[in-house]
């Protein structure tokens, strides 16, 4: 054993064997430390992904019920009209089957749906919108599907299947033609669902769609169409066959799938077959009771691996720094004992010590060169001096093509270079620490967003030689939240349709009188035409056609509480929200019997905020207390709104008087997706209070004295007469 090394145990009062074990052990905790932080952030990804899929299917869902409840109202409200029960009544009348025929196809036409036919009592076809196109529906059976058997007995009726007729697929709506309450017929209306089809196909991650057994019939990947989640059984098969649900087909093979667990139980890991390549995903599901279909939502696994990739290197550097660390100390302790010994084995020591400084350079600059941070440095008139290869890889070009550069430098963005020459000058005069933002151009001419942060460089001698800056590349972080804003916009679009599927009876019974009025005046003209009587004939007319005027308004203003786009923070007068909430409610507060009472205080300053989302909670909470009052007697059916100023927060209380809320759901009644109703979606009161918070603002709810639910909407923000007269 050399003295050094003798010496050197007794110093730290172990021999060279328990040094050795000792650094085994930091090693051996080192992998394992990188091991499970590896193994940490692939979880922490697969959460975030599983996340992301359960709200892009929130979103899909949400589409697909819009779809269905915009069409939901089309065969109840055809099957009431006159012209319809006159073919039914006699299906041998040429005239009476040549108008439903007319009225079918204008309806159609209008609604924009694939087809609206009409079917007697034994489900034969007599009259269809497509009655003058080949093929048409006019003279077909549909006795043995789904839709017609569930109408047929007095109910509403839902069915996918691939057309008899046509061959093309497409969701059947169907309801009962009554006369009375003897059903004499059915009409159903066909909703092609690809337009949702196509914009799945332009998603870059895999969106499945199966009915109630397990088979795929909507997919962003066409190869899995008409493929089967399960076995299915002879039963399954048999039903299919007969009701011809999609077509000819017999046969439907298990798509290409193994499932297993992802972590912590949330999300499944799926390996599957994709254009012939095998692929990995995390895959979510959730089932859509009102359909009987389940929605799958699938990411790519890559960004998993990548992120356990990243956590290791990260982690293999700490762990280096660690090693670092650990040298030095060493150094530290051996050069405190060489001081204490003769000179000849000082000069021994220093030679050792300089190879252990040259080994720790090397170690530090190959640990530079696998930052994923950029680095760079500049001498003090901006030539470029050092490069690692995280900033060539981010820029796109070699140390050879950077080192020696002059501004302006080559990966700086054509359309900014203004903006780089003032950050250069910035700091040429005394950088921030703070750090800027800053576009570059990748050689390949992709955009490259980046945080740059620049450090003054100091040489041994505390003599200022440059500058280092270090780059961040912020590329993908920007994109995700540019994302995040278009999922939460494309949420609040998918709540206002929602909203107008809860509103279609509304439209239907506002509808139904001028309608009718107009239906009597064309009469009455038609009768005094006969007679001549001219002045009575224009009277006829102008009423008729005032109340056509009337449905047009209803229809423009149901469209444009769907259509209407919000322009962010403006002033807005309370008074005038909640007569425009009132107003798109009017017929439901009609039809319920249902009295308003407002109680609004005089000269209410207005508040700063989005208008369209605010009258948007004004409408739900209003609509909420029309629904609660459903056992309510009519006459004690009443609407409470009042509004007030209270330190300096602008108050709406809007009371019903229903049976309240159950103590039991108190807690539960603002978390998405909860309702107690069952047509209800559970997506109202939780969007209603992110908007008021968004404002600054707050909802809660309090039971009502003599019984009833009171909801308190408190918005902050508010703009006194005094401020906008100085702005």
């Amino acid at each position: 054993m050399p003295r050094a090394s003798k010496q050197e145990g007794r110093l730290f009062g172990r021999t060279p064997a328990r040094l050795a074990l000792a650094w085994g052990a930091v090693a051996v905790f080192c992998v394992g430390a990188i091991v499970v932080f590896g193994e940490w952030a692939a979880k922490r990804e697969i959460t975030a992904q599983v996340d992301a899929n359960r709200r892009a299917i929130e979103v899909d869902s949400l589409g697909l019920h819009g779809v269905a409840a915009k069409y939901r109202y089309l065969p109840f409200t055809a099957a009431q009209h006159p012209a319809v029960l006159s073919a039914l009544r006699d299906p041998a009348d040429a005239g009476a089957i040549q108008a439903a025929n007319l009225y079918l196809a204008a309806v159609n036409q209008v609604a924009g749906s694939e087809a609206l036919y009409l079917m007697d009592s034994r489900g034969l076809t007599v009259a269809a919108s497509n009655w003058n196109e080949h093929p048409t529906f006019v003279g077909q059976s549909y006795a043995n599907r789904p839709y017609f058997v569930d109408a047929i007995a007095g109910n509403e009726g839902m069915f996918y299947g691939i057309g008899q007729t046509t061959g093309e697929p497409g969701l059947f709506i169907s309801a009962p033609a009554k006369e009375g309450t003897e059903v004499r017929g059915v009409v159903a209306v066909k909703v092609s669902l690809s337009d949702i089809q196509n914009t799945w196909l332009s998603v870059r991650d895999p969106i499945v769609l199966t009915d109630a057994r397990g088979i795929v019939f909507l997919s962003s990947i066409p190869g899995w169409l008409y493929h089967a989640t399960r076995e299915l059984s002879a039963e399954d098969l048999k039903w299919i066959a007969r009701h011809k649900q999609y077509g000819e087909r017999a046969r439907f093979e298990l798509l290409p799938w193994s499932m297993a667990p992802a972590a912590q139980g949330r999300g499944r890991l799926v390996r599957a077959t994709v254009d012939g390549q095998p692929r990995r995903f995390i895959s979510v599901d959730h089932p859509l009771p009102d359909f009987g279909w389940r929605l799958f939502a699938m990411s790519d696994y890559a960004p998993v691996a990548k992120a356990r990739t990243q956590a290791w290197v990260l982690g293999g550097l700490s762990a280096t720094l660690l090693v670092l660390g650990g040298f030095y100390w060493r150094l530290r302790e051996r050069r405190f004992y060489e001081q204490r010994e003769a000179q000849r084995e000082l000069e021994q020591r220093v030679q050792e010590r300089t190879r252990a400084l040259g080994d720790a350079h090397a170690m530090q600059k190959s640990m530079e060169d696998s930052l994923l941070v950029g680095m760079r440095a500049r001498d003090l008139d901006g030539r470029i001096v050092y490069v690692n290869p995280a900033l060539c890889a981010m820029t796109g070009y070699t140390p050879e093509e950077l080192l020696g550069q002059m501004p302006p430098y080559p990966y700086w963005h054509p359309d900014e270079l203004d903006e780089h020459w003032r950050n250069f000058h910035a700091t040429a005069n005394g950088a921030a620490h703070h750090g800027f933002e800053s576009r570059m151009r990748h050689r390949d001419g992709n955009d490259v967003l980046t945080m740059t942060y620049t450090a003054r460089l100091i040489d041994a001698s505390g003599r200022h030689t440059g500058w280092m800056s270090s780059v961040v590349d912020i590329t993908a972080q920007r994109r995700a939240e540019a994302r995040e804003r278009a999922h939460e916009l494309q949420l609040q679009h998918a709540q206002r349709l929602a909203s107008l599927g809860e509103m279609a009876s509304t439209l239907a019974h506002e509808l139904n009188q001028p309608l009718m009025a107009m239906s009597n005046y064309a009469s009455a003209a038609k009768a005094f035409a006969l007679q001549e009587k001219g002045p009575l004939l224009m009277e006829s007319l102008d009423e008729a056609i005032r109340q056509a005027q009337r449905s047009a308004d209803i229809v423009k203003r149901i469209r444009g509480f769907v259509h209407q786009r919000t322009v962010g923070d403006e002033s807005c007068q309370m008074e005038s929200m909640v007569q425009n909430a009132l107003a798109l409610l009017r017929g439901e507060i009609r039809s319920r019997g249902a009295r308003v009472h407002l109680d609004l205080a005089p000269a209410l300053p207005p508040v700063v905020g989005d208008r369209v989302l605010l009258e948007q909670v004004l409408l739900n909470l209003i609509l909420n207390g029309l629904q609660a009052m459903d056992r309510t007697p009519r006459p004690l059916r009443a609407i409470g709104i009042q509004a007030e100023m209270s330190s300096n927060r602008l108050v709406v209380r809007i009371a019903d008087r229903g049976a309240g809320v159950d103590p039991e759901i108190a807690d539960k009644i603002f978390e998405a997706f909860f309702t107690s109703r069952t047509d209800g979606l559970g997506l109202g009161l939780s969007i209603c209070r992110t908007i008021a918070e968004r404002h600054g603002g707050s909802l809660y709810f309090s039971s009502r004295e003599g019984g009833g639910t009171v909801f308190t909407l408190e918005l902050a923000g508010v703009t006194t007469p005094t401020q906008m007269s100085g702005s």
